[in-house]
Parts: C-alpha cells; structure tokens; sequence
C-alpha cells in the first residue's frame, strides 16, 4: 500500500481504499517522496469521505513535509490540496495550481488539478466553466490511458450536459492506450526518463513500449512519431461532441 495505490483507487473514486493506503504510505515521513504523494492523496481521500479534519492534518503534513519547497510542482500540489478543503478561497487556489502546475510540464497533475476545478464549478452552479476544465482533463487522462481518472472525468463532464458521439477511428496500426501515451509523450520531445516520469512507469518499460508502437507503426526511430500521430488518429473512440 503506498501513495501509488492511493492514487488509483482515488482516480476510480474508491475513496475508503485510497484512505487506507494513503495512511500507510504517510506512516513514513522520512521518506520525502513517498510521503508527500501519500498526503497529496489522503487529502483528497479524507475529503470525499467527508473526514475533512483529517484532510486538514493531512495538508499540514504535506506543508511541513515540503517546507522550504518554493518550486512550482510543490507549490501547486500544496494550493490545490489547501482548495480541497477549502482554507481560504478555493476558486483563487484551483486558478494558482492550475497555473503552477502547467509550468511543471506534469500534465497528468494538471489534468488531475483542471478535473478537481470543474468538479467544484459544477457544483456551484457554473457548468459552462465547468465543462471547459472537465473535457480538458478528460483528453489529458484519455491519451495518457489513465483510465480511472479519463471516466470520472467524463461523468462530471456528462452531467454537466455535455454530450458525447461515437466515430469511427481507421488506424494503420492499433494501440494500447499505454503505447498511445508514451507515442504521445515521445513525439512531444520527452526523453524516457520524463516519460516514466509522468506516467509513473520505470524508464524500461517505456522503452519496451515504444519498441511496440514501432513496430505497429512501422517506424524505425522516434523522429518518425510527429508524423505519424498527426496521420493516424489514435483517439479513443468516444471523443467529445
């Protein structure tokens, strides 16, 4: 059980089993790291359970955990986790981690900050706005392959009244949405090292996939990839209206 598990089961909104890992994962704050993402995730978690006291213990652990963190990607987790439970004033915070976070280049914790956003338009009553920031992190989610997330997003994005139509996607090769998000990643310039990164993948595994998407694609070197993505439309075949 760790922050890794706490975040799947937080991205299919089984928030009791997010809860559990989270504790166990935060059990360990000597170890940076590991317990900043256990916090990140026991925050939202505590939340959703409406345990909002331990949501609130949970940031001021994150804070101390990442005191004397000024850079963006700190900063940004700290505001949107201080939004969640709503010390201060939410909208401002979801605007700064937002911004914050789109500067990190990590755009599966900008997705995960835009889908925290639109959730909360949608409930104050705001579903144009909201439906801005719920279709931006659903595509976010959808090419990645996060799929947990790519759903929850989708149903905050349908009740907002969105609506959604199937097309036909004609490929020259199929891929997984793992082998999509890493295409995705490597044609954008990212080494494999920062691809693992953002997908919390190890750099050898990025690697045997995009020796997969070659070999689909009939491709011999990641140069090839702008082209051919821009060519072959790897989408999900439910796309936004």
């Amino acid at each position: 059980m760790d922050g890794r598990s706490a975040w799947l089961d937080n991205g299919r909104c089984r928030y009791h089993e997010a809860m559990v890992a989270a504790e166990q994962g935060a059990a360990y704050p000597d170890e940076i790291g590991f317990a900043t993402w256990s916090f990140v995730e026991l925050v939202e978690a505590a939340v959703r359970l409406g345990q909002i006291e331990k949501g609130v213990r949970a940031y001021e652990q994150l804070c101390t955990a990442t005191r004397g963190y000024r850079s963006d990607w700190a900063l940004g987790l700290k505001a949107r986790c201080q939004a969640l439970i709503e010390v201060g004033e939410p909208e401002a915070l979801y605007l700064d981690a937002i911004d914050r976070l789109g500067r990190t280049g990590v755009q599966i914790e900008l997705a995960r900050a835009r889908l925290l956003y639109g959730e909360w338009l949608r409930r104050q009553g705001r579903p144009v706005e909201a439906r801005k920031e719920l279709r931006a992190a659903y595509e976010t989610f959808s090419a990645m392959g996060t799929d947990g997330f790519a759903e929850r997003s989708l149903r905050e994005l349908l009740a907002t009244g969105e609506t959604v139509r199937k097309r036909s996607v004609e490929t020259m090769a199929e891929l997984t949405p793992q082998e999509t998000a890493v295409a995705r990643l490597a044609s954008a310039g990212h080494t494999n090292t920062e691809i693992a990164a953002q997908l919390y993948l190890s750099p050898r595994t990025v690697e045997y996939h995009l020796r997969k998407v070659f070999a689909k694609l009939g491709l011999t070197s990641r140069r090839q990839l702008p082209k051919t993505l821009i060519t072959t439309d790897i989408e999900k075949t439910l796309v936004l209206a």
